[in-house]
């Protein structure tokens, strides 16, 4: 009887745990305004320099910061913080002169701050915000400019005449000024800012190996590093059913290859858990022709019969 009422308040625990939602704020340091992009979907409508996101999940998100000011570029981050807490990231410059979205601060929501004066609030959404995201672009533009002075002489017995013409169309060579124009151009916004939807430079690499059918434009897999912060956060969860959704999520946003899918799939304690992801993860995964090794994963030879059918229907 014992061991039932301890298991019971454990399982108890387990869902208060995953129950609970957290906060994230972003903010400005430098006073530069921004948008918010989570898991892919803008979260504030205007650029900010405050922005607070609640109600989240999940502990684990991937992160844009794209500023108003288009010269200032792109930070893209993989977020990582605890369940119930309000978590503070700075959005600023590193010694290198580089924006980054830095660590600032962690309290339960509990001890969490109200909102400051001119901060934006709004709970976590996976649809975009209705409106346009402005952009601002700054246009240096040089114009040439010159007003020498045209001598002519004249000399004509009994008359000496010497006249001198400034002429404002003249443009002598070197003879420039500098007027800089700041432009702002409105962009129709996206439901979907993913890393992976924006190709490389280097377009002779853009196509991945053995991509027959796709979903998602992979351009390079997920390091080591990174995939092993994915399979820290699924493994965090813990019942199948929170760790098929998590990794689902993550399967659509990362490029992932076949053995980083058997890594993830060996994460799950049932076989149909494991066959469900397979399924679901080779329309997005990074090598499709070396998908064969997610088979190593099952313990019935009827899982790996029903994988490969699943691939010929392609």
């Amino acid at each position: 009887m014992k061991k039932a009422v301890l298991l019971l308040l454990a399982v108890y625990a387990t869902v208060q745990a995953f129950a609970q939602t957290s906060n994230l704020v972003f903010y400005s340091s430098g006073g530069e305004r921004f948008y918010v992009i989570l898991q892919g979907i803008r979260q504030n409508e205007k650029a900010e320099t405050n922005v607070k996101v609640t109600g989240l999940p999940q502990p684990y998100y991937e992160v844009k910061i794209i500023f108003e000011d288009k010269a200032l570029g792109e930070i893209k981050k993989m977020l990582n913080f605890n369940p119930g807490t309000e978590t503070v990231f700075n959005v600023m410059k590193n010694n290198k002169g580089e924006f980054v979205c830095r660590w600032q601060s962690e309290v339960p929501l509990a001890q969490a701050a109200p909102p400051a004066p001119g901060q934006n609030v709004m709970v976590y959404s996976q649809t975009a915000p209705a409106g346009n995201v402005t952009y601002t672009e700054h246009t240096t533009t040089t114009v040439t400019t010159g007003t020498p002075d045209v001598n002519v002489n004249m000399n004509v017995p009994g008359i000496n005449m010497n006249v001198n013409i400034s002429d404002p169309f003249y443009m002598p060579p070197g003879a420039t000024t500098t007027t800089t124009y700041q432009t702002t151009t409105t962009t129709t916004s996206s439901n979907n800012y993913s890393n992976n939807n924006y190709p490389p430079q280097n377009n002779a690499h853009a196509m991945s190996p053995g991509r027959a059918h796709i979903k998602n434009e992979c351009w390079t897999s997920t390091n080591s590093s990174e995939f092993d912060g994915i399979k820290k956060n699924i493994s965090s969860n813990g019942f199948d059913e929170t760790r098929l959704s998590q990794a689902k999520t993550i399967v659509q946003k990362k490029c992932l290859t076949s053995n980083q899918v058997k890594d993830i799939c060996e994460l799950f304690g049932f076989e149909e858990t494991k066959l469900d992801f397979a399924k679901f993860a080779y329309d997005w995964v990074y090598d499709q022709d070396n998908y064969y090794v997610v088979n190593d994963v099952f313990g019935f030879e009827s899982s790996k019969t029903e994988l490969n059918s699943f691939i010929s229907g392609y």
